[in-house]
């Protein structure tokens, strides 16, 4: 079993918090690794409620259900009983042990108040995205910890040619892909599993008339990865209204297909683009929506930009859940036009801004949005970053770097660099 990275906190909020939930899209790992803590380091029952049996007892008496069971227990797949929210509320109510209830959903709970406001308190949430380029290779990242030192470490960073760079923009992390080096057996994986979110999920969460709109409306979201979210011009695209636009993409949101990264704002008074960025998850499932290959990227090298940014935004998200740091993930843009593709600001307030280039050279005037930010932010600027394809990793100034982007998924920080 590849080693996943949010196995220590995970095991770290089974030990203070009566409910952990695990959630995070479908294919991700979740029911491999919760069953693993299941029978090593957190021994539980473990229940699924994708067998037709449980689920309809969890469904018709949850409370009944709930009470049949005793010690430590999973219960995989919880979103599709939701009811066992308020019987779970009142077992922890009687009976606060640590440890007690390990859920995992591939529903983002956090999205559907009802179900989230019934365990504040008593829940710690978690979410298990795709594989990340540093689990696939075995070592922890170190970028987050890193970009935020007082000095910057040398960030060991191998070297990638054009052909390796498309090659993993292409696979993305979900374990079946990345295990799939035949392209063509990998696009029938992601169209089966887009079929299974859209038709499963969808329809178990909501009354969705027109079921095969939604393929060609993620299909329109993936070809604006990256980009500023402009429902109304979506909206025209699809040929839907807006109101139903919105409620489509709160599914989307929900099923964990696609995300928004908000604006970084301040109360200093300058005048900032206040709309979000969407992304897909995962660069593998945007390239088979856009239909994108390897050739079809060398022959328009401009498709690599927004896939290489949306790369990015779900490996910073990824090394996110289980740095030390925690910091939360936004962009960054001025109606002058500056702008910063990523904004990791820490529960301090210090941030870093990432800022992301698909090509191999950087020059000093690729910093403009870094130097606007770090004006706007004053002493909590921590640091700017760029990302690029290049090999070197160079000092544009005291807290100004081009760094390749390997260093992204480097695993230890070497000597210092001032």
């Amino acid at each position: 079993m590849t080693r996943r990275f949010l196995s220590q906190p995970l095991l770290a909020a089974l030990q203070d918090t009566p409910v952990v939930l695990l959630h995070g899209a479908r294919q991700t790992g979740k029911s491999t690794l919760v069953r693993n803590v299941a029978e090593t380091d957190h021994p539980s029952r473990y229940l699924t409620l994708d067998d037709a049996v449980l689920l309809a007892a969890a469904q018709g008496d949850p409370a009944g259900f709930l009470g049949g069971i005793e010690g430590p227990v999973v219960i995989d797949e919880v979103q599709r009983a939701p009811e066992l929210f308020v019987a779970i509320k009142a077992e922890v109510d009687r009976n606060r042990q640590p440890g007690r209830f390990l859920l995992t959903g591939s529903a983002n709970v956090l999205l559907i108040p009802r179900l989230a406001e019934s365990l504040a308190g008593r829940m710690e949430i978690l979410t298990l995205a795709p594989f990340s380029q540093g689990e696939l290779a075995g070592a922890p990242e170190a970028f987050i910890d890193a970009v935020f030192s007082k000095r910057l470490p040398d960030l060991p960073a191998a070297p990638m040619d054009s052909a390796g760079l498309s090659s993993m923009l292409l696979a993305g992390g979900y374990p079946p892909a990345v295990e799939r080096a035949n392209i063509g057996r990998r696009h029938a994986w992601f169209g089966s599993y887009v079929t299974t979110v859209l038709e499963r999920d969808v329809r178990d969460m909501a009354n969705i008339e027109a079921l095969r709109t939604l393929p060609r409306l993620l299909a329109l979201v993936a070809a604006r990865s990256a980009s500023l979210l402009n429902f109304a011009e979506l909206s025209r695209s699809a040929g839907i209204p807006q109101s139903t636009l919105k409620r489509y993409f709160a599914l989307f949101e929900i099923t964990f297909l696609a995300q928004l990264i908000p604006p970084w704002s301040t109360n200093l008074g300058k005048r900032l683009v206040k709309t979000p960025k969407v992304y897909l998850l995962d660069s593998g499932l945007t390239a088979y929506l856009m239909g994108l290959d390897t050739e079809r990227l060398a022959a328009e090298p401009n498709l690599r930009g927004p896939l290489l940014e949306t790369f990015v935004a779900a490996e910073l998200g990824k090394q996110a859940s289980w740095s030390r740091r925690h910091p939360r993930l936004y962009h960054f843009r001025q109606s002058t036009g500056a702008e910063v593709d990523f904004v990791l600001e820490e529960p301090s307030g210090q941030l870093v801004g990432v800022e992301v280039k698909a090509r191999a050279t950087v020059s000093g005037s690729d910093f403009n949005g870094l130097r606007a930010l770090a004006e706007i932010a004053g002493p909590r600027f921590q640091r700017g970053i760029i990302l690029y394809t290049g090999s070197a990793a160079a000092a544009f100034g005291s807290n100004l770097h081009a760094l390749p982007l390997a260093a992204l998924w480097a695993a230890s920080p070497q000597k210092k660099r001032h």
